[in-house]
């Protein structure tokens, strides 16, 4: 999407290289309770200042979700007048779609 490889570098060297191409990366959540990764082992999730989110990003338009979960949040943002996509989740645990299928829709992020 970005023409980068960002799979084969550390986190904290992505993180700068998507905000020079002008995508940021935020948690819905800012707190719960998971013993593993999945998703589905959540408890007791604490949403994210929504508001901050706004009040720090005033030129965010496009708001992608990576995964049903945090996907159920689209309907606030879509609220508030942001186009929402929610997108395959990019988690190898996640095998129902290939990756040329996952990158598909996740170029809707910059369509």
């Amino acid at each position: 999407m970005i023409g980068e490889n960002l799979y084969s570098l550390p986190y904290v060297e992505r993180l700068p290289l998507l905000l020079a191409h002008r995508f940021g990366l935020w948690d819905v959540l800012v707190a719960c309770e998971r013993e593993g990764s999945l998703d589905s082992a959540i408890r007791n999730p604490a949403a994210n200042d929504f508001e901050r989110l706004h009040r720090l990003c005033p030129e965010l338009e496009t708001v992608g979700f990576n995964g049903q979960t945090s996907g159920k949040f689209a309907p606030q943002f879509a609220a508030q007048g942001y186009r929402t996509v929610v997108l395959p989740s990019s988690s190898p645990a996640h095998v129902a779609l290939t990756f040329e299928q996952k990158l598909a829709v996740w170029q809707q992020l910059v369509a």
